[in-house]
């Protein structure tokens, strides 16, 4: 074994717990890339060989109703290689087992052979047979909220006649990889299903034999969906057709890239602060260890070493341990993935979610995590052969003290001997106490960021459920209904209130920006669902006008009082051009509201609702249950506790699983930061230090100098920790400030709590370390100093 070689594995022995430490926190970095990275690859590969091989549409295009003739005009326009069309429902399901009423979806299938659009995937029984009624097939979620399998019954209301469904089959399907209901944003797989049954049944009892009312569309490759799409709605205008959209409008399909967009969040900012800290900690490392052995690198090139072997034999120091890092976080990173992949079988349903490790992301962690180790010992290798052998032979000039800044104001009374040696070592290098502050800043930084999403999360649960939409329940109409629908509501058992409204789907379009949505029409004032202004009061609804997302407003690039063009997707497609009256912050979705009264004179209509906001009284919900389960016209029905139970299930697994990572991670990053400090001080004061235990100071005393430095650090630390947290915190914030979703920027003093309190106890652990190691001080050996 070669002499450097012999040389490094020594040192490396020496300051293991050190290295150990630096290799750990690589590891964080490192192990955040391989899961963000590698479970967005995996989501990203499984989705595109599902959408292939089951057929996932193009383009969607609801219509009112429109004759089957018309399917191949359709299949021949430029740009469309297949067209499927279909009968879809909504529809009241009663099923056993649960007292309120579920909403399904039910969708044809065609009577012979098997569609080449949106196959199915069987999971469990048989598929249809189209000799016999009455059968349906079951998404799989459904069927296991309810434990459902092949051969059992449930009862849903078509077209209002009750009608007994028979489930013969258990399938998946790659347009409800994600089941939502029209108008939420989280999955209530025991209140939402999806449902299949031939086409023949499903059309006569909805009136629509030889006709269909949605339309799916394969695009061939290279054409414009923006083209097709203004072909199609072309086509099926005059049908009643409700507008195309691609699949970024697609629910299950823009929810999974809302998801993504996070997942590339997390793989950015975090591994960046993580690999940060391990250049710093490795500058620290490496400055004091070339300094420590300035005569060592002297006497090896008095010996024949060159320049370029003494910096290969430091470069292979820090080369040793960016691997034990690189290959740690690898692995980890590989479990976490796969654990967060485990975490999305759960909400995206999938035939198969294989979690896989691409090889070039590793070597792209590996890359990035060599580069900052580089970064972080360059400088201290340039200095070790950059210096005269003459020089370097020389001890180096000692330190100049005076006294401290306290001291100079007058304040030297008050300050004992061990304060006063502790603020002047620590006035004489100013540079390693902002590194070494700014270090656990960052571990603190960390902790807010990954906690300060709870509180966010909780203040919209709170906006949206409590101050937004404050209804015990809403009604859905299967299609605007007269105003006497209202009456009726409030006949029901146990309703107390019933407030109304009027959703108009509809696109709006400012200079050649647009976006699908509904226009919701309410009442004003409202009690039950009422938006909110940035000061959380209720927005009074202009008598014209309308009252729109920030978001929205973002997207389409326009301001308040600009004019949009409102092209209407139902009945007469009326296009009009409304003005901007009022821009409001929300959470969830894209949205647009109007007066009800000023939305019927838009859509030239008479007062027609398309389902209400109901207060309820709770002793009698069983018999309101009963009674609108047997109502034709409901389409479903939303219970707000229900809703509020489903968000805060859904969260707060994520939230408690990501809240451990960060805590895990941070808390790294403090013991590292922390114990590799206390450990250079001590190596750099051990002489000082030895000194005055000969001159009678006790173990105690000398504990106190160095581990009062350390509380000093630490506190310094604190409060530019919570300014670095702040800014971490509003960097996540923009980054995922989505279509979907949208966090405000709000940390509660809790957190900020919580991330100090964990990084003290980290500095204490790493301090418990460093005092075992100063009680262990060979006095003898420490005092041979060189002349």
């Amino acid at each position: 074994m070669r002499t450097l070689h012999r040389k490094l594995w020594r040192e490396l022995w020496n300051l293991r717990w050190q290295a150990l430490a630096i290799a750990l926190v690589m590891a964080c970095g490192v192990a955040m890339v391989i899961m963000s990275l590698s479970t967005l690859d995996s989501l990203e590969r499984t989705r595109g060989d599902y959408y292939e091989r089951h057929g996932f549409p193009d383009v969607f295009a609801p219509v009112k109703r429109a004759p089957n003739s018309l399917v191949a005009r359709l299949a021949v326009l430029p740009g469309v290689a297949h067209v499927e069309a279909r009968v879809v429902a909504t529809v009241s399901l009663d099923v056993r087992g649960l007292s309120e009423p579920a909403t399904g979806r039910l969708i044809s299938l065609p009577d012979s052979g098997s569609p080449r659009l949106n196959t199915l995937h069987l999971r469990q029984g048989r598929l249809l047979d189209p000799g016999r009624t009455g059968e349906v097939l079951l998404a799989e979620a459904f069927a296991a909220a309810h434990h459902l399998e092949p051969g059992d019954s449930l009862r849903a209301v078509i077209n209002g006649r009750l009608k007994e469904l028979r489930v013969v089959g258990v399938v998946l399907s790659p347009e409800y990889i994600y089941s939502v209901r029209p108008g939420e944003i989280l999955p209530d797989d025991k209140r939402f299903g999806v449902l299949w049954m031939g086409y023949r049944e499903l059309s006569a009892a909805f009136d629509l034999d030889g006709a269909f009312n949605d339309l799916v569309v394969k695009l061939r490759s290279g054409a414009s969906e923006a083209d097709v799409i203004q072909r199609i709605d072309r086509m099926l205008g005059p049908h009643g057709g409700i507008g195309a959209h691609g699949r970024a409008d697609q629910a299950s399909y823009r929810f999974l890239e809302n998801e993504m967009i996070q997942l590339r969040a997390m793989a950015s900012l975090p591994p960046l602060i993580f690999l940060s800290v391990t250049s710093f900690l490795m500058q620290v490392v490496f400055s004091r260890l070339v300094a420590t052995q300035r005569e060592q690198i002297a006497t090896l090139r008095a010996f024949g070493y060159t320049r370029g072997e003494i910096g290969r034999h430091f470069l292979l120091f820090a080369a040793v341990i960016t691997a034990v890092g690189t290959i740690g976080g690898i692995a980890l990173g590989m479990q976490l993935g796969y654990d967060l992949t485990v975490l999305y079988v759960r909400f995206f349903r999938f035939p198969t979610l294989q979690y896989q490790l691409d090889p070039l992301i590793a070597l792209l962690a590996a890359t990035v995590s060599a580069l900052s180790a580089l970064f972080g010992v360059w400088s201290a290798v340039w200095r070790a052969v950059r210096e005269p052998p003459a020089q370097a032979m020389q001890p180096e000039a000692p330190a100049r003290f005076h006294a401290s800044l306290l001291e100079g104001w007058g304040l030297r009374r008050l300050l004992s001997p061990t304060s006063r040696m502790i603020l002047r070592n620590i006035e004489r290098q100013p540079l390693r106490t902002a590194f070494s502050s700014l270090g656990i800043a960052l571990a603190i930084g960390i902790l807010v960021l990954g906690n300060f999403t709870e509180d966010t999360v909780d203040h919209v649960m709170n906006i949206q459920f409590n101050e937004v939409a404050r209804q015990d329940m809403m009604v859905s109409f299967v299609e605007p209904t007269s105003a006497a629908a209202r009456h009726n509501l409030s006949q029901l058992p146990g309703v107390l209130t019933v407030e109304p409204y009027r959703v108009a789907p509809a696109r709006l379009r400012f200079g050649s920006k647009s976006r699908r949505l509904a226009i919701m029409g309410l009442d004003s004032p409202a009690r039950l669902y009422r938006p909110l202004e940035a000061a959380q009061r209720p927005v009074a609804l202009p008598d014209d006008g309308l009252v729109i997302s920030r978001k929205l407003a973002e997207v389409l690039a326009c301001e308040r009082g600009d004019v949009l063009r409102v092209e209407v997707l139902e009945q007469a497609r009326p296009v009009r051009h409304v003005a901007v009256r009022e821009i409001i912050d929300d959470y969830l979705e894209l949205n647009a509201y109007m007066n009800r009264k000023a939305l019927h004179r838009l859509l030239r209509e008479q007062d027609a609702i398309s389902g209400a906001f109901l207060a309820v009284d709770d002793n009698q919900t069983d018999r309101l249950y009963r009674e609108l389960k047997a109502i034709p016209r409901v389409a479903g029905v939303t219970v707000q506790r229900f809703a509020l139970e489903s968000y805060r299930r859904t969260l707060a697994e994520n939230i408690l699983r990501m809240k451990a990572i960060n805590v895990f991670f941070a808390s790294v990053v403090a013991l590292g930061v922390v114990y590799n400090g206390a450990r250079v001080t001590l190596a750099e004061r051990s002489r000082e230090l030895a000194s005055l235990r000969v001159l009678g100071f006790t173990r105690g005393e000398i504990s106190r100098i160095l581990f009062g430095e350390l509380t000093l650090v630490v506190l310094l630390a604190i409060p530019l920790g919570c300014v670095v947290g702040y800014l971490f915190a509003s960097i996540l914030t923009a980054s995922l400030n989505t279509e979907v979703h949208r966090f405000p920027l709000l940390v509660r003093r809790e957190t900020y709590l919580f991330a100090t309190s964990v990084t003290v106890v980290a500095a204490c652990l790493s301090g418990l370390a460093v005092r075992h190691r100063l009680h262990r001080l060979d006095l003898v050996s420490v005092l041979k100093a060189r002349d």
